[in-house]
């Protein structure tokens, strides 16, 4: 029987088949092959032209430097040889549908297996050949190791002038006050991480402003971040880049607003808000004259303002605090834990019901006042502003406070 060409056939078949699953649990179990140190991990959409020469730079870096290294390329959906060119080089593909810079970085991330990861694009416009300087930092202790172009210098054609002078230097310093982290190139496209560190940075945007969202969740979770100085090249692609300066620059803004709750929603909401209320304070019977300064009915308005700015700056960072919390959960600070811990929602409902259902009840008293009475109105015009601004605040409260609830309670499941 063990001649018969079809038993061999039927008995080869499912032996291969079976070789092909085990050989597909051995790529993906830990310890299975040889141990990974570095895994390059590349972004890569439509990228034929350079591609190559990036890999060679990779393998070159890792043959010189002793690094048991491994290349993943996170493809995006390219339609032209590079994912060919990749796997021809040795290079293992990551695929990635869902379109974006950041998405296609976490494709590579995910499948990669060394204990380093070091990113660059694939328009050659970075070295690759700096990897072992980026290792060496790592295998000091950083966590995360970001390039500094302005540091290590820019070709001649490398960066418009729009981003040079003006796009990269702002939002970089808007991100260093934002979440006080000394870095101080933003949205280099080189850097090198621990795969801990990877995991605790959690970053999930799938755009551009993934560079941005790793040091924002790096500074938070509070690892060692370094800086190298690198050079930047002018890239040799035959195409307009996948960068769009404005609608990638306004999704950076975005992400570094929307994560940074303490300095810029909390401190200045609070900052605004006492100084309103001491406003409608010293106003409230009256205009008054102090220092021969006249204060009347527009700085009513303005201490209006103030308060009702100051509070929903407050109430809409404490909610940002929660949300960043639902996917960011080894950095909570003060706050959220003590909400978890005392759950005021029903204090600040009850509150804000108080203050609106007050201010309703007196202002219709006030116009009640005018219409029947008549005369005066001009009198008690401070007041009527003094108990809008409690109507306006209370109704606020109250819509935060269901919304707090909401986020309070995913946490909670998510935790339990």
């Amino acid at each position: 029987m063990r001649d018969n060409p079809e038993f061999s056939a039927g008995l080869i078949e499912p032996l291969d088949t079976a070789s092909a699953a085990l050989e597909g649990v051995l790529d993906v179990l830990p310890g299975a092959q040889e141990h990974v140190e570095v895994s390059a991990i590349i972004p890569c959409l439509n990228e034929e032209r350079t591609l190559g020469i990036c890999i060679e730079k990779i393998q070159r870096a890792f043959a010189s430097a002793g690094i048991r290294g491994e290349i993943v390329v996170g493809d995006n959906g390219s339609s032209d040889g590079s994912i060919e060119i990749a796997m021809r080089m040795g290079a293992r593909v990551a695929h990635q549908p869902v379109k974006g810079y950041g998405a296609a970085l976490q494709a590579a991330a995910n499948a990669a297996r060394g204990r380093y990861l070091v990113m660059a694009d694939a328009d050659d416009s970075y070295d690759w050949s700096d990897i072992p300087r980026f290792v060496a930092v790592l295998r000091e202790g950083a966590d995360l190791v970001m390039g500094d172009r302005f540091a290590g210098g820019i070709e001649a054609g490398a960066m418009p002038a729009l981003h040079r002078y003006f796009g990269n230097p702002v939002l970089s310093a808007i991100g260093r006050v934002a979440h006080a982290t000394p870095i101080r190139d933003f949205h280099c496209g080189m850097r090198g991480f621990t795969r801990e560190a990877y995991r605790r940075i959690a970053a999930r945007s799938p755009g551009m402003e993934f560079a941005s969202e790793m040091v924002i969740n790096a500074q938070r979770a509070g690892l060692a971040i370094a800086e190298v100085p690198i050079r930047l090249y002018p890239d040799k692609r035959d195409r307009r880049p996948h960068l769009r300066s404005f609608r990638d620059g306004w999704r950076h803004l975005r992400l570094i607003v929307a994560h940074a709750p303490d300095r810029l929603y909390l401190a200045p909401g609070l900052a605004l808000m006492l100084a309103g209320l001491v406003g409608l304070g010293v106003l409230a019977r009256g205009p008054v004259t102090i220092a021969g300064q006249y204060f009347g009915i527009h700085w009513v308005a303005l201490s209006t303002m103030a308060t009702l700015i100051g509070l929903s700056a407050i109430l809409l960072g404490t909610l940002a605090k929660v949300a960043i919390a639902t996917y960011q959960p080894l950095s909570r600070g003060q706050l959220v834990p003590w909400l978890l811990r005392t759950r005021p929602v029903e204090a600040l409902i009850a509150t804000g019901a108080g203050l609106a259902g007050l201010g309703i009840l007196a202002d219709g008293w006030l116009a009640l006042h005018w219409l029947l009475v008549g005369g005066g109105m001009e009198a008690s015009v401070h007041l009527a502003f003094i108990l809008t601004t409690a109507c306006v605040a209370g109704v606020t409260m109250v819509l935060a406070g269901f919304v707090l609830k909401l986020l309070l309670d995913n946490l909670s499941y998510r935790d339990a």
